[in-house]
């Protein structure tokens, strides 16, 4: 036990682990809302939107592949975290508050290089915050922010992935008007035109490469 104590280390109190229990419930929170994940996950499900098929992928499938691509997104920002953070804290070198604290700025700068000025300002503004563009942003601040940005991201991507589909839809209903085939109905016959356009242009790979290659 001396010897232990002598190398720095301490034995875990109660708090320290009601703070932990509390950290690794709100893990997966933490990981949408501070990560790549949203402006990730949005962006496929809007593709699944546009292809017209409703259940494929299944949501486990776009959410794992989600996770796949935050977690490749994170790794410059994950090493720092562990570097900084998690190492000095698991060989005693530091105390749970500050190991949050290093854990929590790799983190700030990822969210301040995504977020937009503007966002910044208006959450400031609500949040009574005079340092929006500083690096002591309050994260009050910095985390709407960052989530409204991914999201608006996210939608205009969207909305350039949906532009091919939509023409293949609206060349399907005038095709199919001009034959006179008014019973059949256009979704029919423009999801197989539509699965074929995506694999012949290797879809998935386009489109999570675009993805990554958004952030800064």
């Amino acid at each position: 036990m001396d010897q232990v104590f002598a190398h720095g280390a301490r034995p875990a109190l109660p708090l320290d682990v009601l703070v932990t229990l509390t950290l690794l419930a709100v893990a997966p929170f933490v990981l949408v809302m501070t990560t790549s994940f949203v402006r990730i996950v949005v962006v496929l499900s809007l593709v699944r939107s546009a292809i017209g098929a409703s259940a494929l992928p299944p949501n486990a499938v776009l959410t794992g592949l989600a996770l796949v691509l935050s977690f490749v997104v994170m790794t410059p920002t994950i090493e720092r975290i562990s570097h900084d953070a998690l190492e000095p804290y698991s060989r005693g070198k530091i105390t749970q508050p500050q190991m949050l604290a290093r854990a929590y700025d790799p983190l700030r700068a990822f969210m301040l290089r995504q977020a937009h000025g503007k966002d910044l300002e208006l959450f400031a503004r609500l949040a009574h915050e005079p340092q929006a563009r500083s690096e002591k942003a309050a994260p009050a601040v910095l985390l709407p922010a960052f989530v409204v940005g991914e999201l608006r991201s996210a939608f205009a991507i969207g909305f350039a992935l949906y532009l091919p589909f939509v023409a293949i839809d609206l060349a399907v209903a005038s095709i199919l008007m001009g034959l006179g085939m008014f019973m059949l109905s256009p979704p029919i016959v423009s999801l197989p035109c539509k699965l074929l356009l995506f694999v012949m242009v290797d879809g998935w790979a386009l489109v999570c490469g675009g993805i990554m290659s958004t952030f800064r």
